[in-house]
């Protein structure tokens, strides 16, 4: 399939490389030399990133935290993400926007629809920070949305496991990798790829996922030429 526009969901979590917390600046400079490679081949490229590196909101409920506070919270932390990324980027000579659910105009542009739509054809990275600006959903969500929102033809989602698998691969070592797989088995094998909301709203809108190992070398760039990289959902 030919992708002309991608949205690309990233954890917080693996921006920690070999970290407990925080950022890894080795890691960070990596995502950036991938995703230029990918702008290279002239692919407009939307980009969410989790907080969960600095911060997760629902950690924060379980020690006793307001839920929405916590949510609010974690959403910060997917804009300081967001800066450090863009911050690789441009050292990697890329233009960008990092655009934000939430309104800080000193850091970044609020998130317009038809803005960020310009931004990417005139061949601009754009970072959505900040999630979608509410509490109750998570950046797989916002990454859903997003994407719909822009018209993007798939969601990549960069974990660090290379696709979906008929049980979690890091417990179990029979586990097999999908090649790819409709959302109704994924619903009806109760595999776990995205929050339900995320995944519901890909499906009713016939957005395909892809589930891939953004810590491999390659891959993104792979993957965007049609090779057999992660997991298709369709």
């Amino acid at each position: 399939m030919e992708y002309k526009r991608i949205l690309l969901k990233l954890s917080g979590e693996a921006l920690m490389g070999n970290q407990q917390y925080g950022i890894d600046s080795d890691r960070l400079e990596q995502y950036a030399q991938e995703i230029k490679r990918v702008h290279e081949l002239g692919i407009e490229i939307a980009i969410v990133i989790g907080g969960g590196n600095i911060f997760r909101g629902v950690q924060a409920e379980s020690a006793g935290m307001d839920r929405v506070q916590g949510d609010y919270m974690g959403m910060l932390a997917t804009v300081i993400n967001g800066m450090a990324l863009q911050s690789a980027l441009e050292k990697a000579g890329l233009y960008t926007r990092l655009m934000s659910g939430i309104k800080m105009e000193q850091v970044c542009e609020p998130f317009i629809r038809r803005r960020a739509v310009r931004h990417l054809e005139k061949g601009r990275i754009v970072i959505f920070g900040a999630g979608i600006g509410n509490p109750y959903f998570t950046t797989d969500s916002t990454a859903s949305l997003r994407a719909i929102e822009i018209e993007a033809d798939v969601v990549l989602k960069g974990t660090r496991v290379d696709g979906v698998y008929t049980a979690d691969p890091e417990k179990n070592p029979e586990a097999t990798r999908f090649s790819n797989i409709s959302f109704q088995e994924v619903y009806q094998k109760g595999l776990q790829v995205m929050d339900m909301t995320a995944f519901t709203l890909c499906q009713e809108n016939k957005l395909p996922i892809i589930v891939f190992d953004m810590n491999k070398s390659g891959n993104l760039v792979d993957l965007i030429k049609g090779q057999d990289v992660g997991t298709l959902i369709t």
